[in-house]
């Protein structure tokens, strides 16, 4: 961490290709192969005097523009054209990402503790190369 932007990316089942986890115990696998935060909440953080950014607290994929409340595990999102994922769960945030919130605050991103502000983990159903930009969509 962080992760860096990038152009493009190819999704694999086991998650973004060329990327790792250090603590494979609690990051990674197939049910955790993305992880994925809110830009709209990001600027909020931002706001609230935060120094976080994206991709600074180990998000794959920051995206913008989506009912972020709906984001939820069960949730299928397309990526891009191709790519399908599935959320399978609200990430537990830890000490490794403290320095990205005023006072080491990191618990602001705590699913229990702040409903609708945590990052979410997701299974890849449909693989494939996404592009920065590319729309984002919450399946029904």
């Amino acid at each position: 961490m962080p992760k860096h932007p990038v152009e493009t990316a190819e999704v694999t089942v086991g998650g973004v290709a060329g990327d790792a986890q250090r603590e494979r115990e609690f990051h990674g696998g197939p049910d955790r192969a993305l992880c994925l935060f809110s830009m709209e909440l990001i600027r909020t953080l931002q706001a609230e005097g935060h120094p976080i950014a994206p991709g600074q607290i180990g998000e794959n994929l920051t995206v913008e523009g989506l009912d972020w409340d709906k984001v939820a595990p069960g949730a299928r999102l397309l990526l891009g054209e191709d790519v399908l994922v599935e959320v399978t769960r609200y990430t537990s945030p830890c000490a490794s990402i403290r320095t990205s919130f005023r006072g080491g605050e990191y618990a602001r991103v705590s699913q229990k503790r702040h409903p609708g502000a945590s990052r979410v983990y997701a299974r890849v159903l449909r693989t494939g190369a996404i592009r920065r930009g590319d729309p984002v969509r919450l399946l029904p």
